[in-house]
């Protein structure tokens, strides 16, 4: 086997590697989800937060 087809299957090898552990949720990817979702939520309570106090100091402009 000559370099350019050593080359290729090593490509290929890895290509293959790559599709497959992208395709598989493992406990990495849940975790990140976690995070993910956590991050979602406090961004909501604090502008949840800043619109109560905005709308209890009567101001015009609500949004956050």
């Amino acid at each position: 086997m000559n370099n350019s087809n050593t080359y290729k299957s090593f490509a290929a090898i890895g290509a293959a590697f790559m599709l497959l552990s992208a395709c598989s949720e493992g406990p990495a990817e849940k975790t990140g989800e976690k995070v993910d979702d956590a991050v979602t939520d406090v961004q909501n309570s604090i502008e949840d937060t800043c619109e109560n106090v905005k709308d209890s100091l009567n101001t015009e402009d609500k949004d956050c």
